[in-house]
């Protein structure tokens, strides 16, 4: 795991997210003041709902790529600050079926055919909603921003099928995020 914007928009990001896409946090940036765990972990924490994050676990990802525990948890779900480089919201809080399928997105390998639920409710960073793995906006498009939703990764293609796609989507309402592609995935607005 050593990309540094992982949309889940996670989101997993975005996370799982994502990161959205699920983003995960790269602290050993030289041009950005390293934040303290506490600090990421009340950031992490805002991706969730209250009675979610009080037993959450906080991950956070290390320079060389490493995961780091910052708090253990006891309710399945995993939480991440999200990549602080990027401006905007990235925290993200995921259940385990959607931290497999996290891992799966970062490591470019086939996801599980497991539902899983994102929170990102502090919302996500500017991405692509056809590229999943797109760094920069298309010369033709442009990046979507979503504010706070959760996402649904994993689900029977079946279940997609019933959303909106495509590369401006409204955001106000459910849409399918990286449709036709093994990360597709639905992201629901929660305001």
């Amino acid at each position: 795991m050593r990309s540094t914007r992982c949309r889940w928009t996670v989101g997993f990001a975005a996370a799982l997210l994502v990161a959205p896409v699920l983003a995960v946090a790269d602290t050993g940036s030289p041009t950005s003041k390293s934040p303290s765990d506490a600090e990421l972990i009340r950031i992490a924490l805002s991706a969730a709902p209250a009675g979610i994050a009080r037993q959450a676990a906080v991950v956070t990802m290390e320079a060389d790529g490493t995961m780091r525990t910052l708090r253990k948890g006891t309710n399945g779900f995993t939480c991440m600050a999200g990549n602080l480089d990027v401006p905007g919201p990235d925290a993200m809080c995921a259940d385990g079926a959607s931290m497999a399928w996290v891992h799966a997105y970062m490591d470019k390998k086939a996801p599980p055919s497991r539902a899983g639920l994102v929170y990102m409710l502090a919302g996500g960073t500017d991405t692509s909603n056809t590229d999943p793995f797109a760094h920069a906006p298309p010369k033709t498009g442009k990046w979507i921003r979503t504010g706070p939703h959760v996402m649904i990764v994993g689900a029977d293609k079946a279940f997609y099928e019933q959303y909106p796609k495509g590369s401006d989507p409204d955001t106000s309402v459910p849409y399918v995020m990286w449709a036709g592609t093994p990360y597709e995935h639905l992201m629901a607005p929660t305001k």
